[in-house]
């Protein structure tokens, strides 16, 4: 791997910023506020998170969020080849012992960049985990059987070994992202 040429903080995306219904305001980086809001009723149209993304009113795209905190974790770009990898290390925001943002209502006073997830964007964005319910739907993929909307149990994500709990580091710690690379398998023996 080059030189790392700067890194991508959890919230950053070369797509620019948030697009789509919830782009006015404040919208949605796919991070949990501590008390999340309940599912709403899916209202006789079916299970809203079957639904085409852009259909979701706002308080159902929020309910989307299975509260994993891979979002927030931060990434780096290889200067050389552009490649973006994934690191161990979270926003200051994050709580590393539930995954969800400790300031979600405030977060972006604290961390200005802090994405806004939008369903536009959520098709886009190729470091988003595979497992994550915005880029399934926007996919159209099924959410995973674990993801608390299916399950019912907002901890399941933490069993199913989705989330970052007990997994990430703050950044108030880390010290040089560079050092958090996690690797690809089989792919850092040299490193």
């Amino acid at each position: 791997m080059g030189e790392v040429k700067h890194h991508l903080s959890p919230s950053r995306s070369r797509e620019g910023p948030g697009e789509g219904p919830f782009s006015s305001g404040e919208a949605s980086s796919g991070r949990k506020p501590t008390s999340p809001p309940p599912a709403p009723p899916a209202g006789g149209r079916g299970e809203f998170w079957e639904r085409p993304l852009e259909s979701l009113s706002r308080a159902e795209w929020e309910s989307l969020c299975d509260g994993c905190g891979q979002c927030c974790l931060h990434k780096v770009e290889d200067e050389d080849t552009g490649d973006i990898y994934p690191t161990n290390v979270a926003c200051k925001l994050l709580d590393l012992t539930t995954g969800r943002c400790s300031d979600y209502k405030h977060r972006r006073a604290y961390v200005p960049d802090c994405l806004r997830l939008t369903p536009k964007l959520a098709g886009k964005l190729d470091w988003l985990p595979e497992t994550c319910a915005y880029r399934r739907r926007a996919d159209g993929l099924p959410l995973p059987d674990w993801h608390y909307l299916i399950s019912g149990d907002r901890e399941a994500v933490h069993r199913a070994g989705a989330s970052v709990v007990g997994k990430a580091v703050s950044e108030t710690i880390a010290g040089p992202l560079e050092n958090h690379i996690v690797w690809p398998d089989g792919d850092g023996d040299d490193r």
